[in-house]
């Protein structure tokens, strides 16, 4: 596959077939995907590949936290307000997702439920979770961190797996803690599912 084709071709996965990616496929994409540029080639990012029974257990935690209206703030500040134009770019994108399912803004029970879903991973039978420590420059580091991601997701699309970058992975930074026994000294910047596209 030409770069430029899974550049323009690379979608946002919404929901994925439960039948799990070999190990050694993810092992093959995280080999590449760590060839990403970074300051100095620190490569700071930390990666946690959740699977199996511990995947099924977040999941089933972090959709019940978000459907019981849990608040907690995730560690890195999630936008609340966005300046025109990428406000119409996010309500659009928001939109279309919602009509794509046949659900209607006055739906307010379908949606919670899809949200729901978004926080289970929408099924993914694979997470990648990204962590930092936080004793190094956060701001650059993020950088890295997007890089590399970009670089994973383009990787793991040549593959014929998909991808779905979520801040929904990382909103209840508590339970990922604790399945995954992440240490204090590291911040819990993002989760990516992975698997094959539905």
């Amino acid at each position: 596959m030409e770069l430029s084709t899974a550049v323009v071709e690379r979608r946002t996965i919404r929901h994925f077939k439960s039948d799990p990616v070999p190990e050694q496929v993810i092992r093959e994409i995280i080999e590449k995907a760590r060839w990403a540029p970074s300051w100095a080639n620190s490569q700071p990012w930390e990666l946690y590949v959740v699977i199996g029974d511990t995947l099924e257990r977040f999941k089933q935690i972090n959709r019940q936290k978000y459907l019981e209206g849990d608040s907690h703030p995730s560690e890195i500040p999630m936008p609340t307000e966005w300046p025109d134009p990428l406000k119409k770019r996010v309500t659009w994108v928001g939109k279309s997702v919602l009509e794509s399912l046949s659900i209607t803004r006055e739906d307010k029970e379908k949606r919670r439920r899809y949200y729901g879903d978004v926080h289970s991973l929408l099924g993914a039978p694979c997470m990648i979770l990204i962590t930092l420590d936080k004793g190094i420059s956060i701001e650059y580091a993020m950088l890295d961190v997007g890089l590399f991601m970009q670089t994973f997701c383009l990787l793991a699309h040549e593959k014929g797996l998909g991808t779905s970058m979520l801040a929904a992975a990382v909103r209840y930074p508590q339970v990922s803690r604790e399945l995954l026994q992440i240490p204090d000294n590291q911040i819990i910047i993002i989760g990516t599912a992975l698997g094959y596209p539905d």
